[in-house]
This record gives structure tokens, sequence and C-alpha cells, in this order.
């Protein structure tokens, strides 16, 4: 299976800039794997989809500032970084750039409150660095940092928690997990109104997910690792909805991947937490998932071969060429997908 089978053509236009308002008013297309037929809705319909008894799968992960702009130390020198991943209390694996003057030794300054310095550097390019500071991380962070836009996204976020989804809990992400930017917590309360349980997992977002697929064969492509943890609670809770046939309906890619990773050879969750480079593309076979709220992912993407995996490549490009065709909204900031 080839990477460039999973190209469609998509108008620089319908890349999203900005998230519509309110958040559940953006358009939402159904896809029927059974029928195979296509609706144009809404996002604030998808009540109509969910019965009662099904079981919502969301992603709790917060979004941080985390992308951040400094100084060398006595040069002066420019510098960006993206935060990864934390490594303990003080260590982060980031991306960076330019990279040629971020050797191990080198120290950065990030306003008054904050340095980095570069420890070691990975294959790829990423760094570990140590940041020394007095005080909370997290609220030097929410000083000096900005929100993680994905590059394709060119204008400045007003509101950044508007990259942030109405039940994130726990900070990690380096990315959103975008398919839940679509809810309100109105919307929320009507689906557990008409009887749908709703269950929380947790994925940290890395970029790894959204990099791009460089190798020509999908199957030696490599995933970078990604946090996860599935308590006891929600295992309970999937599992008792599988053994009573009710749907498990995830919102999101990464809570499919959570799923799938927290899940044995027999269709069971367990209760766990690790890192996961789990991969999935056609034609994986999925233990837990029966359905999918997501977004509209970039061509050759592993996004789109996970999507392309709960149907087939064929009906999902076929898809995608109708919501191109309709003038659906594109990625991060864009509009939804519901497969049944």
């Amino acid at each position: 299976m080839k990477t460039s089978d999973f190209w469609y053509n998509l108008p620089e236009e319908q890349i999203a800039q900005f998230p519509v308002e309110p958040r559940d008013t953006s358009r939402l297309l159904v896809y029927n794997r059974d029928n195979k037929t296509i609706e144009h809705k809404h996002f604030y319909d998808i009540i109509d989809y969910l019965n009662k008894g099904d079981l919502l799968v969301v992603n709790n992960t917060k979004v941080l500032p985390v992308r951040i702009y400094g100084t060398k130390e006595h040069t002066g020198g420019h510098i960006e970084f993206l935060l990864l991943k934390r490594l303990d209390l003080t260590h982060w694996e980031v991306i960076l750039k330019p990279g040629r003057i971020a050797k191990p030794g080198a120290v950065f300054c990030f306003g008054d409150k904050l340095k980095a310095r570069i420890e070691s550097v990975g294959e790829d390019g990423s760094r570990i660095v140590e940041f020394l500071y007095d005080g909370v991380f997290e609220s030097i962070l929410q000083e000096v940092g900005e929100m993680p836009l994905p590059p394709y996204i060119k204008q400045k976020l007003q509101d950044r928690e508007r990259y942030n989804t109405v039940y994130s809990k726990i900070d990690g992400s380096s990315a959103a997990p975008t398919a839940g930017l679509h809810f309100t917590n109105q919307l929320l309360q009507k689906v557990r109104e008409k009887g749908v349980q709703v269950v929380e997992v947790l994925l940290h977002v890395g970029l790894g997910t959204f990099r791009p697929v460089k190798v020509d064969d999908v199957t030696n492509h490599h995933m970078h690792s990604e946090y996860f943890e599935v308590s006891q609670q929600a295992a309970d809770a999937i599992n008792l909805a599988k053994q009573q046939g009710r749907r498990v309906i995830c919102v999101g890619t990464t809570s499919v991947r959570t799923l799938e990773s927290a899940a044995d050879d027999y269709g069971h969750i367990q209760a766990t937490s690790g890192n996961t480079e789990i991969f999935i593309y056609p034609p994986y076979k999925f233990k837990i998932v029966d359905a999918l709220i997501t977004n509209f992912h970039l061509p050759e993407s592993t996004l789109i071969m996970l999507v392309s995996a709960l149907c087939s490549k064929e009906e999902i490009l076929g898809v995608y060429d109708v919501a191109v065709e309709e003038k659906y909204r594109f990625f991060s900031f864009g509009d939804a997908m519901f497969i049944e």
C-alpha cells in the first residue's frame, strides 16, 4: 500500500483558518457504512444519530501554550521551541528552529523567568532540553507561550481556549484532539439526557500524529510515541457496553488509538497507562470501535489512513471528494464527519 494512494485534491481556500461560533454550528457530513449514504447536517444534529445506550468516548487532554520564542544567551540569536513531550519535572523533548544554533550546552532565554539548556540531539533533529525556572512551569508557559496551531493556519487565535475542547482537563498535549472542538457543554448535556454514556480517556497528542508520512510504503512508517491512560472506571464501562452489544463511538482518532492500544486480542479493554506507537491503516480490524466522529484530515496523513481502515480507502476518498465539492471546511478548525 503506497502513501500516494491516500492523496486527494483540496483547494487551499477550504482549509479552515478559524473556528466557527458557536462550536456546534459547524457542518456535519454523516456517512453510513452499511447503505453507503451521505447526509449533510450541522454538528448539533449529531444528537439525532446517537441512541440511548450508546457509549461516547472522549479524550480529555488539554493543550498547553507550548510554542515559545526566545534568544540565545550571550549572542542574542532568535529561536523557536515547540514542546512535544514532558519527560520529568524539568526535561522536555522539543523541536526547534533554527537548529544550527541549538547544539548541546547552548542556553536560551524566554523572557526573564525561563531558560532552557540543550542536553542532546535526536536522530530526527529533536532535542532533549532542561528548563531552568523558579515557580510553577505551567504558569510561566501561560505567560510566555502561544498555542501550537498547525502551520496551515495563518491567522492568530483570539481566544486560546478555542483550541481546547470544553471537556479538556489534563495538561500535556502539543495539538488539540480536534474532533472534540465541535462539542458545547449544552450539547453534551443533551447527549447525556438522551441516555448516552460519556466516558473520558487520555492521550496526549504529539506532533508525530500529524507529521507527514515520508516513506512510499505505508507499512514502513514509524509513529512517534504518545502517552495514554485508560482508568479502571472507563475500562469497566467500555467492556460492559461491548458485552451488552451497545455501540462504542469515539470522538476523534486519538480516542480510537487509545482504545485500540488498551485492547487485548479478545476485544477486552485493560485499565492501563503508558506510551503507544499504534499505527492504524487498512486492513486493520478494530477490536473496540464501532463508529467515529472525526474531522477531515490532510492528504497522505496517518489520520486519513486510520479513517480509511473503518471503511475502505476507496469509500473514504469518495466521501472526501463529495466534501470538497460541497465546500466543507477542512482540518483542525474545519467541519466534522460521523462514520456510523
